[in-house]
C-alpha cells in the first residue's frame, strides 16, 4: 500500500455538543467550526498521547518491569492566524469555553464529513489567548492552550 501524504488533508473542527464521542454524528460535527482553515502549518501541537510506566516489580525483582500506566497529553494547543473583519475562532475559542476538538487526517481538509470516516474527538476547555510576538512576513498569530477535560477517543468513528 503507498504511503499517505498529510499535505493538506488533517482537519479540525470546534464543536459544541457530541452525544457520544466514539460515533459523533456527520449533523454534530457539521454544526461545528472548521477551524483548520486559519490554522498555521504547525496550527496543532501537543495531541500525541504519551504513555507513562506503572511498575511492576517488587523488592525482590532484579530487573525493572512496567505495564501501561496514565495516558496523558503534554501542552495541547491551537495556533491560529489573526482574521480581519469577523474572526469567527477568535470570537469562539475563547477562555473558559467549553466543546469538543475534532480531528480528522487521511481525507483532504475540504472534504464533507461523511459515516464511516475514522476521527479523534477532544473533549476540551480553551485557556487564555496567547498573542505570539510580531514577525516579519508573517500574519499576526495566537495560541489557544487546550485543556482536555475528559478522555478523548482517538479511534472514533463518524455516525450517519
Amino acid at each position: 500500500m503507498p504511503d499517505i501524504i498529510g499535505d493538506g488533508k488533517e482537519a479540525w473542527w470546534w464543536v459544541a455538543s457530541i452525544a457520544n464521542i466514539n460515533a459523533p454524528t456527520v449533523a454534530e460535527i457539521n454544526a461545528g467550526i472548521r477551524i483548520s482553515q486559519w490554522m498555521t502549518k504547525d496550527g496543532a501541537s501537543g495531541f500525541a498521547p504519551e504513555t507513562a510506566d506503572a511498575s511492576t516489580a517488587n523488592i525482590e525483582s532484579t530487573f525493572d518491569t512496567n505495564v501501561n500506566g496514565r495516558r496523558s497529553f503534554s501542552g495541547p494547543k491551537v495556533r491560529l492566524k489573526k482574521q480581519s473583519g469577523t474572526d469567527t475562532a477568535y470570537n469562539t475559542l475563547l477562555p473558559d469555553a467549553t466543546g469538543y476538538l475534532v480531528r480528522r487526517k487521511s481525507l483532504a481538509a475540504t472534504t464533507a464529513v461523511a459515516s464511516t470516516q475514522p476521527v479523534q474527538v477532544f473533549p476540551s476547555m480553551c485557556g487564555e489567548t496567547a498573542w505570539l510576538d510580531v514577525e516579519d512576513n508573517m500574519p499576526e498569530r495566537y495560541d489557544v492552550p487546550i485543556k482536555i477535560t475528559a478522555t478523548p477517543s482517538l479511534r472514533a468513528v463518524v455516525a450517519a
